[in-house]
């Protein structure tokens, strides 16, 4: 354990920001407003940044144990998350564009299966609101709305806290007047979960033509398990648009979970692409019509993917 005054020697050395608010939805979910020291970058929702913290901050409790040597201790580890948004406070009223802070969406780690201790997120439940840290001073990312027409249909799906891009840019299609249908899906293991889950139902009163699908894998007491890939194969996603799904018209947003998301392998020499299975949105929607992004030939499709492992 480092001496006191050294670390505040590193905080002050190292942190840019401070922690302007913190509400946990549960006991391992937080969502938390950064107010960085520096004027917040021209950026578009659905982009990222990055969040810090030194080795010799303390960690919440339960979390996997953690040995550090000397050198490590003296360290900043940070992480990307994309950007979160608040959406509308009160009833009637989106927030402002114009905000001093920067919203996060967080979940616990408290062990990896691969026995690699984390080392952020215990550190970051371990925040009180006005404790420092550090914010990367730049936003940036390619998960945006930049091909949306303002009557197409728009549908963001997501697992936990891969709803925070989905939050941003849904504050952007209200803002605009978008006229086209807009449809949030998030799978979530249990309702505890659905950090933004009054927001939604509120925002899905004011707008006719927005709908919020909150689901579950294991909450007590509900038989059905519903996945995002169920939503699609069973026709349930195009009940509730109202019509099926048109691939000329509607961008499709996936956040989360890589199996859920289901990028394909492509080779090249062989011109061919394989799916992992079991099938993803991805492969479920190319029988569709629909076409993904690929990142590496700069080709973009309809289906814009971030994949938040």
């Amino acid at each position: 354990m480092l001496p006191p005054d050294q670390i505040a020697e590193l905080r002050g050395r190292r942190y840019n920001g401070t922690v302007a608010s913190l509400r946990l939805a549960n006991p391992d979910l937080m969502v938390v407003r950064v107010k960085p020291d520096f004027p917040i970058p021209a950026h578009k929702p659905g982009q990222y940044c990055s969040l810090g913290l030194g080795y010799w901050e303390p960690r919440a409790e339960g979390c996997q144990a953690e040995t550090l040597t000397p050198e490590e201790e003296l360290k900043v580890v940070r992480r990307a998350y994309s950007l979160s948004c608040p959406i509308s406070e009160e009833p009637g009223r989106l927030v402002a564009a114009e905000r001093d802070y920067l919203e996060f969406y967080i979940v616990l780690v408290r062990e990896n299966a691969d026995g690699r201790v984390p080392a952020l997120t215990p550190r970051l439940f371990a925040l009180k609101e006005g404790d420092r840290l550090n914010v990367g001073e730049k936003i940036t990312g390619m998960y945006t709305l930049d091909p949306v027409q303002p009557d197409d249909t728009v549908l963001f799906l997501g697992t936990g806290t891969g709803e925070a891009p989905h939050n941003y840019m849904l504050w952007e299609l209200f803002r605009r007047g978008h006229t086209g249908k807009v449809v949030v899906a998030t799978c979530v293991r249990y309702g505890r979960d659905l950090g933004y889950l009054a927001t939604h139902r509120r925002l899905a009163e004011e707008y006719p033509n927005y709908q919020y699908l909150p689901l579950t894998t294991r909450e007590p007491g509900v038989t059905r398990k519903a996945y995002i890939q169920d939503l699609i194969a069973g026709g349930e996603l195009e009940e509730r648009l109202g019509g099926r799904l048109d691939a000329a018209r509607t961008h499709v947003y996936l956040c989360g979970n890589p199996k859920m998301i289901g990028v394909p392998h492509r080779d090249k020499a062989a011109g061919a692409v394989t799916y992992p299975q079991p099938a993803g949105v991805i492969e479920l929607l190319a029988a569709r019509g629909f076409t993904a992004d690929v990142s590496a030939a700069k080709v973009k499709g309809n289906v814009h993917f971030e994949e938040y492992w």
